[in-house]
């Protein structure tokens, strides 16, 4: 895979062998969590979009919870950048204590973005 911004299909295909079948049902063959996926890799290095943004961009406006629980089941394989989704007001969702939440920061400081108080910056929203 090239650098820079990986497509969805780069992302997507070596979760299943040449040739071989899904089974019925399973998590990467859901379209509504395909197009939170691709949403998320759309978001650029250094910008952040919250949970709502990424369901509206993916056609399911009003679900942002389901954006979060597309986030969860997401083969690792994948490696989304889950770090660049935020909760309302550009907060960090996760408890402050919390190894994601130290995570997440870590990786979005590491992107350039400013986190202080469990917040992002105003200036790297997307929306």
């Amino acid at each position: 895979m090239a650098r820079g911004k990986a497509t969805f299909d780069e992302l997507f295909r070596p979760l299943r062998p040449k040739g071989s079948r899904a089974r019925k049902g399973a998590v990467e063959d859901n379209p509504a969590l395909q197009a939170i996926w691709e949403a998320v890799c759309a978001i650029p290095r250094g910008r952040v979009s919250t949970y709502g943004e990424v369901a509206r961009t993916a056609g399911l406006p009003g679900r942002a919870r389901q954006a979060g629980l597309a986030l969860k089941v997401a083969p690792e394989e994948m490696n989304l950048p889950w770090h660049r989704v935020v909760g309302a007001g550009g907060r960090i969702v996760f408890p402050a204590s919390s190894p994601s939440h130290r995570e997440q920061a870590r990786r979005l400081r590491a992107e350039g973005v400013a986190v202080r108080n469990g917040r992002v910056g105003r200036d790297a929203m997307m929306c």
